[in-house]
């Protein structure tokens, strides 16, 4: 599905003035702010400082954007308000659906998030929390951190030798042609 073009605020009216009133609609903050782009709302202006690969949560503008429905709507170029929209709402498991609408990085909130069932490791059965990470996924199977860690252990530990090898098979040289010798003509 082509992405829709979304018009970008200009940056004199995306940034506030220091001073003027503003606050982040998150924690709070008066500082640097700027405007989502999704929803318009002000924000902290922090996603330079979120480090790569840390997984911290400590970006307004960087939670709003990755961790909300509003945020991913925008992002993919769906149509419509978020709040209405059947690809975002069918895009998800029902329970990352209900986090992503409902979590303290969204301006708004889903009012009814959809009920569902939590996700069991295929191997223990323990619950998963899908939004909390720690787990892993095979095709319809769902195997918990800890399930996981000893699956991959096993195979770890297993090493290279484990792999199945195939004796060569020995390569007949075309007729007229012996090994190391060239064609005759």
């Amino acid at each position: 599905m082509p992405r829709s073009k979304h018009r970008k605020l200009p940056r004199s009216r995306r940034r506030a003035p220091q001073g003027a009133g503003r606050r982040c609609g998150l924690c709070g903050k008066t500082g640097k702010l700027t405007r989502t782009e999704c929803c318009g709302n002000w924000i902290c202006d922090d996603e330079d400082e979120y480090v790569i690969f840390s997984y911290a949560r400590n970006s307004c503008h960087r939670n709003h954007r990755r961790f909300t429905l509003c945020g991913y709507h925008h992002t993919e170029g769906h149509a419509g308000d978020w709040k209405e929209c059947a690809v975002c709402r069918d895009g998800f498991e029902p329970e990352l659906y209900a986090y992503h609408g409902t979590n303290e990085y969204n301006f708004e909130k889903i009012e009814n998030p959809p009920a569902f069932e939590p996700k069991r490791c295929a191997t223990c059965g323990a619950a998963i929390r899908l939004a909390d990470g720690g787990y892993s996924q095979c095709g319809h199977d769902y195997s918990c951190e800890s399930c996981s860690r000893n699956a991959l252990d096993g195979v770890l530990k297993r090493g290279p030798q484990a792999k199945k090898t195939r004796e060569p098979r020995p390569v007949t040289p075309p007729p007229g042609r012996r090994r190391g010798h060239p064609a005759k003509e």
